[in-house]
């Protein structure tokens, strides 16, 4: 199909770049003969996981991270088939297939989380982890979660949301994607700059892994993770209270079908973490273990 070739918006403010350079850099690790591709921030303190979503990666949570570096050491990595990241072998893998790869990233780099937060398809990630890693993690933060449409009863929705992203990939590419992203992931509100920083994050995605991330959405289900995970895991779920795609009253529903304390960030959209980075960076230093 031909795609269609948007007008090229704005990047962000070369300052922001810079910062991404200085304070955030790449790093990749080689995990069972597969590339890793992370960011870290920060020098010392306790580490705090970040796992981005399926129209982001790594870079995206900088506003964020650089509000907490003072406070921890923050690891944010692209996920399989995002960025420099090898992607998983499996054409349609699970989300224990991403948990996996993100155990043995924490065991090459030789750290314990203190906190492991998942944004949206992230947040299935980090389920996923927490119901099957050899080393937890003290603490799980999910934020405006993507609950996977891999339940008994979903095929049909599974079936519809597969075709809308893979027939919107086919049709506008990469590109055109980033440029609609900014009006579903932020609130009406976001500023310029946020919305550049978004629409920077998603053309860098790469086709082929975001159709496995699809894959997973469509496949995969948060209620059997979360179900196993360890009932001493202290777990809370939020999300931005503006969220038009993982809505306030889906998550507060998963929250209440787990019994797990759930709360808002006021003003955020989908992307709270770049709508409201100074209010996500708060809820997550709140969220650390006592003692950190």
């Amino acid at each position: 199909m031909e795609q269609k070739q948007p007008q090229t918006s704005p990047e962000p403010d070369r300052g922001l770049l810079d910062a991404l350079d200085s304070g955030f850099a790449q790093r990749v690790a080689q995990v069972d003969g597969e590339r890793v591709a992370y960011r870290c921030g920060g020098a010392a303190g306790p580490v705090v996981v970040l796992l981005h979503g399926i129209s982001s990666g790594a870079a995206s949570w900088l506003p964020c991270a650089s509000l907490l570096a003072a406070h921890a050491r923050v690891i944010a990595w692209d996920a399989p088939g995002y960025g420099d990241s090898s992607p998983l072998a499996q054409a349609r893998p699970l989300a224990a297939d991403y948990a996996w790869r993100l155990e043995g990233l924490l065991q090459t780099l030789g750290v314990q989380p203190a906190l492991v937060v998942g944004h949206s398809l992230g947040a299935l990630m980090a389920a996923a982890y927490a119901a099957s890693a050899r080393q937890l993690p003290e603490r799980l933060l999910l934020l405006s979660v993507a609950q996977g449409y891999g339940a008994a009863g979903k095929e049909a929705q599974a079936s519809a949301v597969a075709s809308q992203r893979l027939e919107a990939l086919a049709a506008l590419g990469v590109e055109g994607l980033a440029e609609r992203g900014p009006a579903r992931l932020l609130s009406e509100a976001a500023d310029a700059g946020a919305q550049a920083w978004v629409r920077w994050n998603m053309r860098r995605l790469n086709p082929d892994g975001y159709r496995q991330a699809v894959a997973m959405l469509c496949g995969d289900d948060i209620d059997a993770y979360l179900a196993r995970r360890p009932p001493r895991l202290p777990t809370q779920i939020a999300c931005g209270g503006l969220d038009v795609v993982t809505t306030p009253p889906a998550c507060a529903a998963l929250a209440e079908r787990f019994g797990l304390p759930f709360s808002l960030i006021p003003d955020a959209g989908h992307a709270c973490y770049i709508d409201q980075a100074a209010a996500t960076a708060r809820l997550i230093r709140s969220a650390l273990p006592a003692g950190h």
